[in-house]
């Protein structure tokens, strides 16, 4: 199925007023796929930026956010290392960070040289990664369809800081996840405050989608049956 259509059906299925992105690492971006022309302050504000067009950022864009830079995976020059130090060493000193999460936090592998950004209605490759932002009643929804609603499956992976991590996690799972946020995120990407950051592997994305549609079907059965209970006792 196309791009264009799983994006059509996740919208419609989801009620998204923020357009779905795909992004796929490679070394060589296809013709024609300009770079942005302007930096940016961390590797999610790409995620912005792609809702509205394709474009191709090279491993150095992401070098004004040293950890994003680390978790997509791209090599880390020197003084990115010492900045990255300087970061990390301050997280910990105001308890935002405690020194053995630090180590743990996970990247991108292997990488490529730069990331294919763009709307998931426009790329004309397949995604690598499909990130949307959902509001609590769409995760809902999203966590359903994911299949980790049900007891007796294993809880869908849930990610904090940094919100980025999502997209590793993802990726090496397999599975969809969702991210609280970071506060490096909501100041860079301007996010509402109400949304979550999901990431989906692209190879899961169609399955998601067929997923998604019954899982909405199901609860505006269940949404009339408790409309109808709630009715009934406001008139007894």
């Amino acid at each position: 199925m196309s791009n264009t259509a799983l994006a059509e059906r996740l919208t419609i299925a989801l009620g998204l007023d923020i357009r779905p992105i795909g992004l796929t690492f490679t070394d060589t971006p296809p013709d024609g796929v300009a770079s942005p022309d302007r930096a940016v302050p961390s590797a999610c504000g790409f995620w912005r930026l792609a809702e509205q067009s394709v474009f191709y950022a090279p491993a150095e864009a992401h070098n004004n956010c040293p950890i994003g830079a680390m978790v997509m995976g791209f090599p880390l020059t020197e003084a990115l290392q010492a900045q990255l130090g300087e970061l990390v060493t301050s997280m910990c000193d105001c308890s935002y960070l405690s020194p053995e999460g630090g180590d743990k936090i996970p990247g991108v592998w292997p990488s490529g040289a730069g990331i294919l950004y763009g709307p998931l209605t426009d790329l004309a490759v397949d995604p690598q990664l499909v990130l949307i932002w959902l509001t609590p009643r769409q995760a809902m929804l999203y966590n359903e369809a994911a299949g980790t609603a049900n007891w007796t499956a294993g809880a869908i992976l849930s990610t904090g800081r940094p919100a980025c991590a999502a997209l590793p996690s993802a990726l090496s799972s397999g599975a969809p996840t969702i991210s609280w946020g970071c506060m490096g995120m909501r100041t860079f990407t301007e996010i509402p405050d109400d949304r979550l950051l999901a990431a989906v592997p692209g190879h899961s994305l169609e399955s998601l989608v067929e997923n998604l549609e019954r899982s909405v079907a199901s609860n505006d059965i269940m949404r009339a049956y408790y409309e109808g209970k709630k009715a009934a006792l406001a008139t007894a």
